[in-house]
């Protein structure tokens, strides 16, 4: 018999937190800039907690439209690093990963902004892979399968998913929220309908053990499949053999 071997799939969900909030401009309406980075990583579809978060000091001032989105103040700013001081970090956190982002062109228009105005000549898509979940949810309300907006919030009611304790943005609190409505809309875990108490809540969304192993798939050889026949041969009129 003949084991598969499995080579494990790493995906990193990823969100950005900038200085300005008009996206339809792009990152260099008015020079905004990046000032935070969170980012969540899955592997064979499973959270592991492994995590990569920074808050990031920009040379400009955080616009108060912006503040009121994501509370990040020019105050809380001063002492962070700058992009320069933490893009090795982020690239070797995501390098060769899968990168999933909401409007990914955004964020990823963010990041290679940074990179630049620092010269260099790479951007974020020569180190990873990009799937926008924007554009899979478009493509899932064209066949009927989403209804409603596409925005994070929506998406979130849509599957079910507990987001009340997002009352600011977050890049990380984001990631993680992204985290889960991507495994619901790619079809993966789903919040299971356990009663839990007298009220029957669920308590939220259920995964997986993050430290399970993954399954062995064990085919059958050609013996187990001649004798799996002549089994099958004693049975009398089966029903799967019926037109």
């Amino acid at each position: 018999m003949m084991t598969e071997t499995h080579t494990p799939v790493r995906q990193i969900v990823f969100d950005t937190e900038t200085t300005g909030m008009n996206q339809d401009a792009g990152p260099h309406y008015l020079g905004h800039k990046l000032i935070e980075i969170g980012c969540v990583e899955m592997i064979d579809r499973k959270i592991t907690g492994k995590n990569y978060h920074v808050f990031i000091k920009p040379d400009r001032a955080v616009d108060e439209e912006a503040i009121e989105v994501h509370g990040i103040t020019d105050e809380f700013l001063v002492d962070k690093p700058m992009f320069h001081e933490v893009i090795e970090d982020f690239l070797a956190f995501v390098k060769g990963a899968e990168l999933i982002a909401h409007n990914a062109s955004f964020d990823t228009g963010f990041i290679n902004y940074e990179l630049e105005l620092l010269g260099r000549k790479d951007t974020i898509e020569d180190h990873c892979v990009i799937t926008d979940t924007l554009q899979l949810a478009r493509e899932k309300k064209s066949k009927g399968e989403i209804q409603g907006n596409l925005n994070l919030d929506a998406l979130c009611r849509f599957y079910g998913i507990d987001n009340s304790h997002r009352t600011l943005h977050g890049a990380l609190l984001d990631s993680e929220i992204l985290a889960d409505v991507y495994l619901f809309m790619t079809g993966g875990q789903k919040a299971l309908e356990l009663a839990s108490g007298a009220d029957g809540d669920n308590g939220g969304i259920i995964r997986l053990d993050s430290s399970r192993r993954p399954l062995k798939v064990i085919r059958a050889g050609a013996d187990d499949i001649e004798r799996h026949h002549k089994r099958m041969e004693l049975v009398s009129d089966p029903i799967w053999m019926r037109e």
